[in-house]
């Protein structure tokens, strides 16, 4: 069964920072692509970034591009995503996923998606 646990979270004011983690279980993740998605209250969910198996090659939404850093340590079965210069409409609800896709419609989440770490932007 697929786990995964976010964590790193928190209340941070416009232009801080913070660094979310997440630890996977129950698959061999070094053989997936790994996401970062986020969804705000009475919003659909939102691709953020996208990670290769090996960590070599990533993608981000034009909105965090330059601001977000998506990275892996396969040794230690971890997701990171490094987010700077935050904004207060960075507020979400902050998900790791087994997935790839860069698309969702109002009805639908990712299948493999862990609980979530919610990160706050305001004064």
């Amino acid at each position: 069964e697929v786990h995964l646990m976010e964590s790193g979270g928190g209340l941070v004011q416009p232009g801080g920072s913070l660094r979310l983690s997440c630890v996977a279980s129950g698959f061999t993740f070094s053989d997936n692509d790994m996401s970062w998605v986020r969804r705000a209250p009475g919003k659909r969910v939102e691709w953020v970034a996208t990670i290769n198996r090996s960590g070599s090659t990533s993608w981000y939404t034009d909105s965090v591009q330059g601001r977000f850093t998506i990275s892996r340590d396969n040794a230690k079965n971890t997701l990171y995503l490094q987010l700077n210069s935050l904004k207060t409409e960075d507020t979400a609800m902050y998900h790791c996923a087994k997935d790839t896709r860069s698309y969702y419609t109002e009805y639908e989440v990712p299948k493999d998606w862990g609980q979530g770490t919610q990160v706050t932007v305001s004064s």
